[in-house]
């Protein structure tokens, strides 16, 4: 007879004690408030400057992003590599890739917010952002039920399966963070000098 799993208990990889949902959801929250909070601080959250990336115009944003990719590509990979984490990469399916990113594309274009920085900026009192979170609530909700269908039609369409940077370079995990994070922060810094349009 099959035991019905504890909805209260999250699964853990093998080895690690199950953690409760209100411990995952109180380190969500915690997190979150983190990451809403270096976002403003950062600039990520104020419209002149989302507008200004979409015009050319400011960089801080990317350099926003780019740093989070560095600092996060450092920190997760040597957490996987002993063993604390399990990386789950998504699959790479280039129809829904494509599809997805247009999709986010024109919404960003048309509000100068994204999901993140939406979140942000109503914290900070920009009742504009209420207009983008409604349409992500109700973007969501069209996605949850038009999943069966994308899954059969869309997904498919350029499946690789989970395809990363460490399996192209032939599994070489260090060698790539190293120098993907080296690139990437000189790209970063060059966003000082690059003129604006």
């Amino acid at each position: 007879m099959n035991k019905r799993a504890d909805p209260e208990i999250v699964k853990q990889p093998e080895g690690e004690k199950p953690r409760s949902k209100w411990t995952q959801l109180a380190l969500g929250l915690v997190f979150g408030i983190a990451f809403g909070f270096l976002l403003q601080k950062g600039g990520a959250a104020k419209y002149h400057i989302l507008v200004g990336v979409l015009l050319l115009e400011d960089w801080t944003v990317i350099q926003i992003m780019l740093s989070a990719i560095v600092v996060g590509m450092v920190g997760v990979f040597p957490l996987a590599a002993w063993g604390l984490i399990e990386l789950k990469p998504k699959p790479t399916r280039y129809a829904a890739n494509v599809i997805g990113g247009l999709l986010f594309g024109i919404g960003f274009a048309l509000s100068a917010y994204c999901p993140g920085t939406s979140a942000a900026a109503l914290g900070q009192g920009n009742y504009d952002a209420l207009a983008v979170i409604a349409g992500m609530i109700a973007g969501s909700w069209i996605f949850a039920e038009t999943s069966a269908w994308t899954a059969r039609h869309i997904d498919p369409v350029g499946n690789r399966g989970t395809l990363t940077f460490v399996d192209i370079f032939g599994n070489r995990r260090a060698a790539t963070v190293a120098i993907a994070a080296t690139a990437l922060t000189a790209v970063a810094a060059a966003f000082h000098w690059i003129p604006t349009l």
